[in-house]
C-alpha cells in the first residue's frame, strides 16, 4: 500500500482524535454550543453504545468487532487496491473504525459532538462521518460495477 494512503489514513485518524480532544477540553459533558443556528451544534456526549446508544455499555463487544473490522478492511484494501473508488471508500472505513476503537480502548466510550438541530439524528463525530462517506463511496462503486 503506497505511503500516501497510510499517511492519509493516519491524518484522518489524527483529525478525529484532535477534534474529540478539543471538544473534551472545551465543553463540559452535555454542554452545547451553536455553530449554525437551526442547523448544527456542538454537543459533547460520551457514547458507550452505537448510534442512538444501541447496546450501550458493551464496550468489549464493540472493541472486538472494530478490531476484526480493521483487519478485514485492511485485507480488502490490499486485495482491491487497483480499484480507486474501493481504495478511497475502504481507507475512509479504516480511518473511521480506527478512530472510534481508539476512544473505546483508551476512554471506555466514544466522544460524539456534532448535533444536527433540524432533525432527530444521533450526535456523531468525525470518525462516524468517515465511516458514512466510506460506505456511500463503496455503495456507489458497487452499483456502478453492476
Amino acid at each position: 500500500m503506497p505511503v500516501v494512503y497510510i499517511i492519509g489514513i493516519a491524518l484522518l485518524v489524527g483529525v478525529d482524535q484532535f477534534v474529540k480532544h478539543w471538544v473534551v477540553m472545551s465543553l463540559a459533558l452535555g454542554q452545547s454550543f451553536t455553530l449554525i443556528p437551526g442547523v448544527i451544534s456542538l454537543t459533547r456526549i460520551n457514547n458507550t453504545g452505537a448510534a442512538w446508544s444501541i447496546l450501550a455499555g458493551h464496550q468489549e463487544v464493540f472493541i472486538i468487532i472494530a478490531l476484526l473490522a480493521v483487519v478485514i478492511i485492511g485485507y480488502f484494501l490490499v486485495h482491491y487496491w487497483k480499484n480507486v473508488p474501493y481504495r478511497i471508500g475502504l481507507s475512509l472505513l479504516f480511518a473511521g473504525t480506527a478512530g472510534n476503537v481508539i476512544d473505546r480502548i483508551l476512554n471506555g466510550h466514544v466522544v460524539d459532538m456534532f448535533q444536527l438541530d433540524f432533525i432527530n439524528f444521533p450526535i456523531f463525530n468525525c470518525a462516524d462521518m468517515f465511516l458514512t462517506f466510506g460506505i456511500i463511496i463503496l455503495g456507489i462503486a458497487i452499483l456502478r460495477e453492476q
